[in-house]
């Protein structure tokens, strides 16, 4: 199965309202964590499945290994998220939300789940939102989260997707970094979403650039 990539003006639409969406993200992380949150301008790539793992280490462009947690959505969008962190800033943040002693395993993986779920729902929220407020169609349909939950501990970031295991053959894949100012902390929030999706973002796309 081919899909046809996203145009210019699609593209540069697109980054437009995951930048809004991510700056939401990123105040409700600021808000967490008391600290002054830099974000990365998107990067926007539709892939085969096939070249997604490859892809996903060139963004996080590290051979360290990373720890991950994942939530999908459904609803008015469908997809998965990914929220990548190094192990540096895995202990950073411990000791930004005042736990100066070492966090055993089960206390870790809470936090990082916690926020995981603030910049996804933040995020994906912020995205929805405004897609819903361009189209002209029927914008009906909530978007549902799962719990979010660790899918790796300490693995290479190219390791992170099975193209085997799902059953897209293409993804629009969206990605930003979080940075913390004058702290040792880096995260990227990684979008996945189908075919499906794609088209349909395409089409909302399609009319807020014909509304100018």
């Amino acid at each position: 199965m081919s899909i046809a990539p996203l145009n210019s003006d699609q593209r540069d639409a697109l980054q437009e309202i995951t930048n809004i969406a991510m700056g939401q993200a990123g105040a409700s992380l600021a808000t967490l964590l008391d600290a002054f949150v830099n974000l990365s301008v998107p990067r926007i790539n539709m892939l085969a499945l096939t070249e997604v793992a490859h892809s996903i280490r060139n963004l996080v462009g590290t051979d360290a290994e990373v720890t991950a947690a994942r939530q999908s959505f459904q609803g008015y969008l469908l997809g998965e998220a990914i929220v990548i962190y190094q192990q540096a800033g895995c202990k950073e943040l411990a000791g930004m939300m005042g736990h100066a002693d070492e966090l055993d395993q089960a206390a870790e993986t809470e936090l990082l789940l916690d926020v995981a779920n603030i910049l996804v729902g933040a995020c994906l929220g912020g995205i929805t939102e405004q897609l819903k407020g361009i189209s002209t169609e029927n914008s009906s349909g909530e978007l549902r989260f799962s719990a979010p939950s660790l899918m790796a501990v300490n693995v290479p970031p190219e390791t992170l997707i099975n193209p085997e295991k799902l059953s897209w053959t293409h993804a629009l894949l969206v990605e930003v970094n979080f940075t913390l100012e004058n702290r040792n902390f880096v995260s990227h929030l990684i979008m996945l979403m189908p075919e499906k999706t794609i088209e349909k973002i395409r089409g909302v796309l399609d009319e807020f650039i014909a509304s100018f």
